[in-house]
């Protein structure tokens, strides 16, 4: 991994680094048909204005009012456009699989259709890339309908999982082999960042505007995605906290269930011999903690095993002559 160059050092970022050569623009799109013809329209004019030699992967995600067909039709001719399809929708976390796995490129750049981003920020995202970072954040300013639910959210990842960026879910440019060292579970494409920053990769962000949306809705304004995130959250740290040395959380909740009941069990003898009194209901206490804290030990043992058994499957993941990603 490289090391990267700070922001202060006085080093510009080159005019066409191996970022600006080597990158995929992954676009996941579910219904948005309005904005498709100008989206199209818009790319074109950046790759054109500043050289830009990468390639264009626009996943449908099951959509149902003909955008892939729409795509390929204002597409046609453009050589770096390229549509991917899914039947059914999958949602954000499985297009940006799928299109890792549908390219070769080094870079890729993760941007939504609705244009509420511009196409010129693309070009910034992989100038900070050429700087060496392995993640390159946009940071949204501008008039934000969830901007107070996304600021509670940010913050408690900032907290919890110390990462350095303050948006985590805005458009963001980073190395594809990312990617084959992390998984993504359904939707944790919010949790990008965090997971791979846990694993030592470099991160920075750079503004970026945020204007209205031209056409359609948005596909994430359930009140319920709320409630999910905070539970992917929760599973998130979890996973981070744990999954190396599950015995840590298991093996030491069961010590002490087991400890206490030791020390009930001493209770209840100092009462029998003591006073003559015989306190079943404190028999039944130490059985049920001893029982429950021998359990858990076993619990974290087994976990242990499948931890280590994740490790081997991963690694052979990796040694794939494709790669963790391929097909």
């Amino acid at each position: 991994m490289s090391e990267p160059i700070p922001l202060d050092s006085g080093v510009l970022p080159r005019e066409k680094g191996v970022a600006t050569r080597s990158f995929a623009v992954v676009i996941p799109a579910f219904d948005e048909a309005p904005v498709i013809p100008e989206l199209i329209r818009e790319l074109k004019e950046t790759f054109k204005r500043h050289g830009l030699e990468g390639e264009v992967l626009l996943v449908d995600d099951g959509s149902t009012d003909g955008t892939a067909e729409l795509a390929e039709r204002e597409g046609e001719g453009w050589p770096p456009l390229r549509v991917l399809r899914h039947r059914m929708n999958q949602g954000k976390t499985e297009a940006l699989l799928t299109a890792a796995r549908g390219t070769d490129q080094e870079f890729l750049v993760l941007f939504d259709a609705d244009l509420q981003h511009s196409t010129e920020e693309i070009p910034r995202l992989l100038s900070e890339l050429d700087r060496g970072w392995d993640m390159v954040c946009g940071r949204k300013v501008g008039a934000y309908d969830k901007r107070a639910v996304s600021s509670i959210y940010n913050r408690l990842s900032r907290r919890i999982f110390q990462v350095p960026v303050s948006d985590l879910n805005s458009i963001k440019a980073f190395r594809r082999k990312i990617l084959e060292e992390i998984h993504l579970r359904h939707d944790w494409h919010r949790f990008f960042v965090v997971l791979a920053h846990a694993r030592g990769y470099s991160a920075t962000e750079v503004d970026v505007a945020l204007h209205p949306r031209r056409a359609g809705v948005s596909k994430y304004s359930s009140p319920w995605r709320v409630l999910v995130g905070v539970v992917d959250l929760l599973s998130v740290w979890f996973l981070l906290l744990f999954s190396r040395k599950p015995l840590l959380l298991f093996g030491t909740v069961g010590a002490l269930l087991v400890l206490a009941g030791i020390l009930v069990g001493l209770v209840a003898i100092w009462l029998r011999l003591v006073h003559g009194l015989g306190f079943r209901p404190l028999l039944t206490l130490v059985l049920l903690l001893e029982t429950v804290g021998v359990t858990l030990f076993g619990f974290g043992l087994l976990a242990e095993m499948v931890a280590q058994l994740r490790e081997e499957v991963d690694d052979l993941r990796r040694s794939r002559p494709d790669g963790p990603l391929g097909s």
